[in-house]
């Protein structure tokens, strides 16, 4: 099951269901099942107090996802930003939601056993970030 929910900030999705699928598909296309995956959209601060208190880290981040899978079932949390996603989108000048977009699929991709640790991953990441995002039907 995947659920959305916001803190501290005031977004929707344009269209969960739509959303929902696609998540469901690109776990699906990495021979993976899909089990309980939260969404939650929040504000710049929200994400540095659990960015500080989780990861030990002293910054702002755009998206932190906890891998909470079980075998091949994934499962987990994906936090993301809407202040930082839509400041980097307007810096890159893209469209606001594709960068929302972006950083779900960042968050399944880290869930599914996707690192962006060195120059390489980071890469590869990066290439199926744009894959999936070319899969979304609105």
């Amino acid at each position: 099951m995947i659920s959305f929910y916001t803190e501290e900030i005031g977004f929707k999705l344009s269209d969960k269901k739509v959303v929902e699928n696609w998540i469901k598909k690109a776990i699906l296309s990495y021979e993976k099942k899909v089990g309980d995956i939260n969404v939650i959209f929040c504000n710049d601060e929200y994400l540095l107090e659990i960015n500080r208190q989780f990861l030990k880290h002293d910054y702002y981040t755009d998206v932190i996802t906890f891998d909470e899978n079980i075998g091949n079932k994934i499962n987990g949390e994906i936090y993301i930003s809407i202040d930082r996603a839509f400041e980097n989108a307007d810096e890159l000048k893209l469209d606001r939601y594709q960068e929302v977009e972006r950083l779900i699929i960042h968050g399944i991709l880290h869930l599914v056993g996707f690192d962006d640790h060195s120059d390489e991953e980071r890469q590869e990441m990066h290439n199926k970030e744009d894959f999936h995002l070319s899969q979304i039907k609105f």
